[in-house]
């Protein structure tokens, strides 16, 4: 009786699966295609998503299902330049709107050394679906991080509660976005972001 073949030995995890999974691979390509294509001074305009999908080797249905137009895959790709939002503490309404200017202080130093952000943000505002599609994705969520901090710091008694928290989060952060936005030549030096704190806290203690 003949023995049975041996079977060959089972694959060591890391052989099974090496290099960058193909979707991960895929999105990636994109993203660099997109950031390329910019980079290149082509306008927004201009930017189709069967050219993105020439640049990046990759067929229109590969973008298409990921991101239903080019308005949603521009402000990924975004995001993926931009600093990440941060991590309020909770510890205070001090340390977590300190943390959250600080953010926006490098945000807007990012923006002012990226010749790419400040390329597509000033082109961004000319396309109203596209503009709107970043408000809600990225710019409405940064600013329920601070609306949030401030009904905490209410609720804790650290500043007054009987004035509007829209109000008082807009008193933070106004600062901040004149600076980046408004006057985008102004200093954005290190703790700024104490400083504006520092000074608005001291007409929001409770009185007593």
């Amino acid at each position: 009786m003949s023995l049975p073949e041996p079977q060959a030995a089972a694959p060591e995890p890391e052989a099974i699966r090496r290099g960058r999974p193909r979707s991960e691979a895929a999105e990636q390509a994109i993203f660099d295609a997109v950031v390329g294509l910019l980079e290149d001074g082509v306008p927004l305009a201009d930017l189709s998503i069967e050219r993105i999908a020439r640049t990046a080797g990759v067929g229109k249905a590969t973008i298409y299902r990921r991101w239903p137009g080019k308005e949603e895959l521009f402000v990924e790709v975004l995001r993926s330049v931009e600093p990440s939002d941060p991590v309020l503490p909770g510890t205070s309404i001090r340390e977590d709107i300190v943390v959250l200017l600080e953010a926006l202080r490098q945000r807007g130093l990012a923006k002012r050394s990226s010749a790419l952000l400040h390329n597509v943000y000033a082109q961004m505002q000319l396309y109203p679906k596209l503009w709107n599609a970043y408000q809600r994705t990225v710019v409405d969520p940064r600013r329920n991080l601070g609306l949030e901090a401030v009904r905490r710091g209410m609720e804790r008694g650290e500043i007054r509660d009987d004035l509007d928290v829209e109000l008082v989060n807009d008193l933070f952060i106004g600062p901040l976005l004149l600076r980046t936005v408004i006057r985008p030549g102004s200093t954005l030096e290190p703790g700024l972001a104490e400083q504006v704190v520092d000074t608005v806290m001291e007409g929001l203690r409770p009185r007593t």
